[in-house]
């Protein structure tokens, strides 16, 4: 007797297991049971499972029957001509979805012409095993598998066209490419997936070359006048809100223009872009620390003698406004209720982004690169035709990566620039590469993808081939802009006296070992003081009981615990936070007791 699991639970035993197992897989097949349910036979402990949660990652496969793909020709040209649709082909039990478990008990075949009596399914296309964003990597199957995952999830980070309603859509911190484009060296996915509704990336002529160390490691060059005539050019949207708040006893609050009685109001300079209702108008320019909506709310703590003598004094002033560093126009502003029908207000924000030093850009094979240098465009290498690269990419990358995908999109970019078609460079089934060189001899190039290239500064002939191609780059949402944080002198922490924490609050940069030592060889010492003491304070400490002594100011002497008033105090710089961890540790009823000792 073999016992039988459904989503993980017991549910009873069956005496033929393998009966069992086929009499559910064909059920299933038949439409009578649900597609969404798999079926795995565990030989070793003896077990079946059955699985029907949500949440299991499944695929469609082609199912086999002996020896033969139950896909035939007459199904292929039914769906070409939409008299039937993919969701047809699961009814008729000729595609089956499998798990993880299920898929241990199958025999997948890669193509058609691989069948053999032993197998049960059939890939639906030899691309369709990488998944859909590793399967718009250009011949992936030329590629490193580690590279080919990463340029998978890189191409999630690529600035594009994410929504066609993105105009009235208030979403959290997106970006939109203006002019995205579709590649030149496309794969089968991007019409599986009708990519042409949401592109994100562009064709630049990208060059293999070095220039004046610029781009040693992961860094690369791009060309200036590329960057104004539009290349990786992209809006950034933020939304901010306020809402009405309801709080015990009645308390309400009130979006509006503040009055000048209301605790905590900032100068009139900071409320001059709001209109009579509180709110900033559309189109407006801000700036740092500009209100965007002007909100007063309730005090925090009523006494009960104040409860009943409210009066606009007691309100304070809580508006939104932009953060330290932040600047963008008004794109949209919005006013509508929220579920508990308070009344909400949603203004977005939005910024160009133009490619900067700093900024991320990556190929689909996981190449990825920070721009190090934006030359003019009458210092670039040029070729003996006159084409300019847009970007130059160094040749380091490649030895230790393997993206031998890399070099061929760049084959495929040019016979394809030239020749005025798309590339096919489907994983497992691209067009070969020998086809692309002869094409692109015949086109009056070198098949090797190689020129003649001069140097754009001094108009020399380089001793070298230059690979040159085109090439389908994305701008990453991995900003400069939102990255950079710098600071010399700024707001300090109440308590500890130390600097605030974080990019938006002005905060300071934590400092290691490593960082000072790099310092120190820079000369910074300046820089080094004001890190390291940041919150150093002195404490006149009592030499005899070790305890610390406060001055008395209407006295003017020193107040001892546990001394004699005679007892000699010396001033101790110690760090602040060590002198509110002596105040803690008295607080639990413990006294600390400082030795001190002279220094020299």
């Amino acid at each position: 007797m073999t016992d039988v699991f459904l989503n993980s639970i017991y549910v009873g035993t069956v005496k033929n297991r393998d009966d069992f197992i086929e009499k559910v897989v064909t059920e299933r097949r038949m439409n009578r049971l649900p597609g969404m349910l798999n079926i795995e036979n565990d030989d070793v402990r003896d077990r079946v499972y059955i699985e029907l949660d949500h949440g299991r990652v499944v695929r469609p496969l082609i199912v086999v029957r002996e020896g033969k793909s139950t896909l035939t020709d007459k199904h292929v040209e039914q769906l070409e001509r939409n008299e039937i649709s993919f969701s047809d082909l699961v009814k008729q039990g000729v595609v089956e979805y499998l798990d993880a478990a299920e898929e241990e008990n199958a025999l997948v075949a890669f193509a058609d012409e691989d069948i053999t009596p032993e197998h049960t399914h059939l890939e639906l296309a030899p691309f369709a095993v990488l998944g859909l964003n590793a399967a718009m990597v250009p011949f992936g199957h030329h590629c490193h598998g580690v590279r080919l995952s990463q340029g998978s999830k890189n191409q999630k980070q690529a600035v594009g066209y994410y929504a066609a309603n993105y105009q009235v859509r208030m979403d959290m911190d997106v970006n939109l490419l203006h002019y995205p484009q579709l590649p030149l060296v496309s794969t089968m996915m991007y019409d599986v997936s009708e990519y042409e509704k949401h592109p994100h990336g562009q064709n630049l002529i990208v060059a293999v070359m070095t220039y004046k160390g610029y781009n040693m490691e992961d860094a690369i060059v791009i060309n200036k006048s590329s960057v104004d005539r539009g290349l990786g050019r992209s809006t950034y949207f933020r939304p901010l809100a306020a809402e009405e708040l309801r709080y015990s006893g009645g308390l309400v609050d009130e979006i509006g223009v503040p009055d000048k009685e209301v605790k905590g109001y900032r100068s009139e300079r900071d409320y001059r872009n709001l209109e009579t209702d509180g709110i900033i108008f559309p189109e407006a320019k801000i700036g740092e620390a500009d209100v965007i909506i002007g909100k007063t709310s309730p005090p925090r703590f009523l006494s009960s003698a104040d409860e009943y003598n409210l009066t606009t004094s007691s309100s304070r002033e809580s508006s939104i406004a932009l953060q330290h560093g932040e600047s963008g126009v008004v794109d949209f502003v919005m006013l509508t209720e929220n579920s508990e029908g308070n009344k909400l207000v949603q203004v977005r924000l939005r910024e160009q982004r133009i490619p900067e030093i700093g900024d991320k850009f990556i190929s689909r094979h996981a190449q990825k690169g920070v721009i190090s240098l934006l030359v003019p465009d009458a210092d670039m290498p040029f070729t003996a035709s006159g084409i300019k690269p847009d970007l130059l990419f160094g040749p380091h990358g490649m030895p230790s990566r393997m993206t031998i995908s890399h070099l061929m999109e760049l084959l495929g970019g040019k016979v394809a620039a030239l020749s005025g078609r798309i590339v096919d460079a489907t994983s497992f089934q691209s067009e070969k590469e020998d086809d692309l060189r002869k094409e692109l001899l015949k086109l009056g190039f070198r098949e090797d993808g190689t020129e003649t290239m001069y140097n754009g500064i001094t108009g020399d002939q380089y001793t070298t081939k230059i690979y040159i191609g085109n090439m389908f780059y994305m701008r990453l949402k991995h900003m400069v802009r939102n990255r950079v944080h710098s600071r010399a002198t700024g707001p300090i922490q109440l308590l500890t006296r130390q600097p605030t924490e974080g990019r938006a609050k002005e905060g300071g940069l934590r400092l290691g070992e490593m960082e000072k030592d790099t310092f120190v060889a820079h000369g910074a010492s300046a820089l080094l003081k004001e890190r390291f003491d940041a919150d150093r304070t002195t404490i006149a400490v009592c030499e005899d009981s070790g305890l610390m002594s406060f001055m008395d100011s209407r006295k003017n002497e020193f107040h001892r615990f546990g001394a004699s008033e005679t007892s000699p105090v010396s001033p101790v710089e110690m760090s602040y936070a060590f002198k509110l961890l002596l105040d803690e540790i008295r607080s639990l009823g413990l006294n600390p007791r400082l030795k001190l000792e002279r220094k020299c």
